[in-house]
């Protein structure tokens, strides 16, 4: 790890009061020692890892992670805040920040350095140590490993924070340093002492295991341990899968249990074996993202949480999953799926309705991109081509290598093939989203169906949703051993195909083939004040939740419109509105940091010229910064300026082909001078409105951090090299 961090990547006095500013300190030693390039891109990353999970632990530990195009090479950095820092850790804020930066292709060999830091955080010695060192070189070698924990460090960290157990909860019992070394990151280890193997010996606590070895069997005078195995996973695969993985094992050693971990991290993971799975009396699944071929655990009593819980709370895991071995409660049928995609990323206590909204948004997740690509290449065939490119025949028949309008042509078609996959794929991908793959062949076959029948979009959801039903049905009838073979590769697609199909010809069909004429018309009707409103309202609803489920209807709404080769007019002008009003929030809070920095935090500033930016790219969640900052007066002012830009655009008539681009795809849409205009009005509405209410309640503190050069940042001094703003 030596290449990783060095002293000069340490600060034992990190000022920092905010995690934001913390991560800004640590980020730009990184800079300066030329491992990051682009300092407010790799922030950007980092608070998107942020924003899908705290890193902060009990104990007093921040972890700030991510995997960025922005890195050069692994590196990690380590800053110590006396006040403390709050990372979303139960137990209070955090004073041992560790920032860990890993490229985006970095190789298992670093990525598993890294995971075994995240495994010594595990570690009350190396805490201790890290708290009681004097100089920033004795941090970074106790980091890289060059010198042990001393016990004196121990005892003095010991001191000056009595009751502190670094990342264990108050019932797991934390090991000593030599222990947790002989675990390496990504193995596959028991954590229990048993008996005499075929080799004539047993690994002891903390040894590793060969991955996927079986268990040794135990003495014939020893009673057979409680035998339990794991996944750990978390988004970024690098700091909390390991760390669970550590907590699980340190605590199973505790309780006399045979724990064997399978860490799926960033460095790839070795597979458990077969038989050690069979010979298990429980699962433990810790994860944050879908587990990797969850089936091989159904059958097995199972505790489903998240990472963090593996961490926090292992001997309670280890508890619960004993009591329902005892009961003989089984969470998953072995004739059951193991879940589907939505269920493994989910949280249990879900209920329908957010299930069910999770599924459409897989649908339209997988669909957006076909509409993009669909959408530009058919507008670029009007550009090119002209307004009567629709009308030219098969490029297949006639194709003139110099003219303009075969090239038009040419990219119309491509663009209209691409679009006759929107509605299979949204229907494919709903019932993947419920049933997992055997939801493919039906969901398709059903959207095709859909397209042909004329349903649309609102057949391709009916469609989607009621073939993952059916396969969900499918999978809970009791089946032969020995013709479950079979079920996913025949029996399935051939039955629910067949009842997606005779749902879809004969009974629902052409009820929702009217429904969607219906809507269409209505939607071509309307005009003046009609289509003005319905443009503010979508603006409102666009601005709302900033990319939540709100924005996401609005969006998912305007695209349904465009989802064909042919969209009426009225259809354009609601994408455009939706895109134009969509802009708005993340504009504004740029523009106001520029007129009225004052009013901001530093941070905010900095946040504001990354809002341009995102802004002009139609990312509305550029402007969630400021709203999570003051949601009182940043949401309200940016829905009054989303709901005039969207009944401006409407009222201006201006038309969008393609779903998304912001102010690069200005030239493909319809009036687009008119429709700068009403981004313009907009923008302005909600940057007076914003500056008007933050200056009612005055200048904003000057807290966190003026600049990753800044002293009170912890940037390096004196080191002669320039720090990227």
């Amino acid at each position: 790890m030596s290449e990783m961090i060095g002293a000069d990547l340490v600060d034992l006095d990190l000022s920092a009061d905010t995690k934001e500013a913390a991560a800004r300190a640590l980020a730009a030693r990184m800079v300066a020692r030329g491992r990051v390039t682009d300092l407010e891109g790799f922030l950007a990353d980092v608070a998107a890892r942020e924003a899908q999970m705290p890193t902060g632990l009990d104990g007093g530990i921040g972890i700030p992670h991510c995997r960025s195009a922005h890195v050069t090479e692994p590196t990690l950095a380590f800053g110590r805040s006396a006040a403390g820092i709050d990372f979303g850790a139960p137990d209070g804020p955090a004073d041992l920040v560790f920032l860990i930066a890993a490229p985006a292709g970095a190789d298992d060999a670093h990525l598993t350095i890294l995971s075994s830091l995240a495994r010594k955080l595990m570690d009350a010695e190396f805490t201790a140590a890290l708290r009681a060192a004097d100089t920033a070189e004795t941090a970074a070698a106790l980091i890289r490993g060059d010198e042990p924990p001393t016990a004196q460090g121990a005892r003095t960290a010991a001191a000056s924070a009595p009751g502190e157990t670094a990342g264990a909860s108050e019932d797991t019992a934390v090991v000593p340093a030599a222990a947790s070394a002989g675990t390496t990151a990504g193995s596959t280890a028991p954590t229990a002492a048993t008996g005499a193997g075929g080799s004539g010996t047993s690994p002891g606590p903390g040894t590793p295991a060969e991955p996927g070895t079986p268990a040794p069997a135990p003495a014939p005078d020893e009673p057979r341990p409680f035998r339990v195995v794991a996944v750990t996973s978390c988004p970024t695969g690098i700091a909390h899968t390991y760390m669970a993985a550590e907590s699980l094992e340190n605590a199973g050693r505790e309780a006399g249990v045979e724990l064997v971990v399978e860490t799926q991290g960033s460095a790839g993971f070795a597979r458990l074996d077969p038989a050690v799975i069979a010979a298990a009396d429980g699962v433990i699944l810790a994860h944050d993202v879908p587990v990797r071929d969850k089936d091989r655990f159904t059958g097995k009593p199972t505790v489903d949480v998240g990472v963090k819980a593996g961490i926090n709370r292992p001997a309670e895991l280890i508890t619960e999953v004993r009591e329902k071995a005892a009961r003989g409660e089984v969470s998953v049928p072995a004739h059951a799926p193991a879940g589907t995609p939505v269920e493994r990323a989910g949280d249990a206590t879900e209920g329908y309705g957010t299930k069910l909204r999770t599924w459409l948004m897989s649908g339209v997740s997988y669909m957006v991109p076909f509409v993009a690509a669909g959408g530009l290449l058919i507008a670029l065939g009007f550009a090119i081509g002209g307004w009567q490119v629709n009308k030219a025949p098969s490029v297949m028949d006639h194709f003139v290598w110099t003219q303009t309008d075969s090239w038009g042509a040419l990219l119309f078609q491509i663009g209209g093939v691409a679009f006759k996959f929107l509605v299979p794929v949204l229907a494919g991908y709903i019932a993947y989203g419920m049933a997992d793959r055997p939801g493919l062949v039906p969901g398709f076959v059903g959207g095709a169906i859909a397209l042909d029948a004329g349903a649309g979009f609102l057949g391709g959801l009916a469609a989607g949703l009621i073939a993952g039903g059916v396969v969900l049905a499918i999978q809970r009838v009791p089946i032969p051993a020995v013709l479950r073979g079979i079920m996913p590769v025949v029996v399935i697609p051939l039955v629910s195909s067949a009842v997606i199909g005779f749902l879809m010809l004969v009974v629902i069909g052409k009820p929702i083939a009217s429904a969607q004429k219906g809507l269409t018309d209505w939607l071509s009707g309307l005009t003046g004040t009609n289509a003005v409103l319905l443009g503010a309202l979508l603006g409102l609803m666009m601005c709302f939740d900033l990319g939540g489920p709100v924005n996401k209807v609005a969006y998912a709404f305007a695209t349904a419109g465009i989802a064909v080769t042919d969209p009426s007019d009225s259809a354009m002008q609601i994408m455009a509105a939706v895109m134009a009003a969509g802009m708005v929030p993340p504009l504004a809070m740029a523009l106001a940091t520029t007129v009225r920095g004052r009013l901001f935090t530093p941070a905010e500033r900095e946040n504001g010229k990354a809002a341009w930016v995102l802004g002009a790219s139609f990312i509305s969640e550029g402007a969630i910064p400021f709203a999570a900052a003051d949601p009182l007066r940043v949401i309200p002012s940016a829905m009054a300026g989303g709901a005039l830009t969207g009944a401006l655009s409407m009222a201006f008539g201006a038309t969008l082909r393609a779903p998304h681009g912001g102010v690069f795809v200005v030239p493909l849409i319809g009036s687009p001078l008119l429709y700068l205009v009403a981004i313009a009005a907009g923008v302005c509405v909600t940057t007076a409105l914003v500056v008007l209410l933050k200056g009612m309640r005055g200048q904003a503190p000057e807290s966190g951090t003026t600049g990753p050069a800044a002293q009170e940042a912890g940037a390096p001094k004196d080191t002669g090299q320039p720090v990227a703003a």
